[in-house]
């Protein structure tokens, strides 16, 4: 590609007022050194999504815009998760820029690695897939319950890419293929993977915070990996179904043995083998039930089309 794209980088935000006068500068500073090496054009802007934040988030994005043209923002009428807020920043911004690069606001990510991204767009590639080299950072739980997300989500059939967040380039016809997915539960990871179109990576260190906290506690990421999975593969049903046939040969062995020691006359009565027997069925079929209901609940979302965000306020 020859001609200079316009770019937007989306950076959702909650309740980020202690890092948000930190990392903006860095983003600033990234556009226009882009700008001046000749890798995009100087409409290129910084979109901040105000996620429903409780704290200054929303007054610090509008002072921004006020300082400088290249600032822009978007505030959502209340919180709706990280994904949404994404989403919304995408859809905002697609009719404005030739590419999106998505981020998160704590300045974690390296934004030098947007370079390479860029590059990459101009060699032809719609789908540039940030990518951790290392987590050298992280703790051994952090890193082990980390690593294992990604694991888990693959072999239950969600196409993620290992070790990529939401740090991404994302072309504008990427994004337009991408408005047609009409989900309401978002898993942006294994949803851009399904649209296709030519893909790289590129490997980055991540480094601590720079301040505030983090919204993504283990909590948050098992909620994250149990939507992904459920929203983007059927496998967790088939297991299900794998699991009940398991479950009833056991039981028809168990009865046989039960009768051959009945004509035998071998047979003792007692509860605690018939309790253990109950226990073990009855805990499985609450378990079937819950995978299964988990996917009937998301139907019963899905069928009822509810807007995945709604915006209070624009400054663009």
């Amino acid at each position: 590609m020859d001609e200079k794209p316009i770019l937007w980088i989306v950076i959702p935000c909650y309740n980020e007022q202690e890092v948000l006068p930190i990392t903006c500068t860095m983003f600033l500073e990234k556009i226009q050194s882009l700008v001046n090496r000749g890798m995009i054009r100087d409409e290129s802007r910084i979109l901040f999504v105000n996620d429903g934040s409780r704290d200054d988030t929303w007054s610090i994005i509008q002072k921004l815009t006020e300082q400088d043209s290249h600032y822009r923002g978007i505030s959502l009428s209340r919180n709706r998760g990280h994904q949404n807020a994404l989403l919304a920043g995408l859809m905002e911004s697609k009719e404005r820029c030739d590419i999106t690069i998505s981020i998160d606001c704590d300045g974690q990510d390296d934004i030098d690695a947007m370079d390479e991204m860029v590059r990459a767009y101009m060699e032809g590639y719609e789908v540039v897939y940030g990518v951790r080299s290392k987590r050298d950072t992280d703790s051994f739980f952090k890193r082990t319950t980390a690593e294992g997300f990604y694991h888990l989500m693959n072999r239950m059939g969600a196409e993620v890419v290992f070790n990529h967040a939401d740090y991404r380039l994302i072309s504008k016809r990427v994004l337009e293929k991408f408005a047609e997915f009409e989900e309401v539960n978002l898993f942006l990871r294994g949803l851009i993977p399904l649209v296709g179109f030519r893909s790289t990576t590129v490997f980055y260190e991540r480094r601590e915070r720079i301040a505030g906290e983090s919204h993504y506690p283990l909590k948050k990421m098992l909620a994250l990996a149990f939507d992904g999975i459920t929203s983007l593969s059927v496998k967790p049903i088939r297991l299900v179904t794998l699991l009940g046939f398991i479950i009833s040969l056991i039981s028809f062995l168990g009865v046989m043995w039960a009768v051959i020691q009945a004509i035998c006359g071998k047979t003792v009565w007692g509860w605690a083998s018939t309790t253990s027997i109950i226990c073990f069925v009855s805990g499985c079929q609450m378990l079937s039930l819950g995978v299964i209901g988990e996917y009937i609940g998301k139907i019963y979302m899905e069928t009822k089309k509810r807007p995945r965000y709604i915006i209070d306020k624009r400054i663009l």
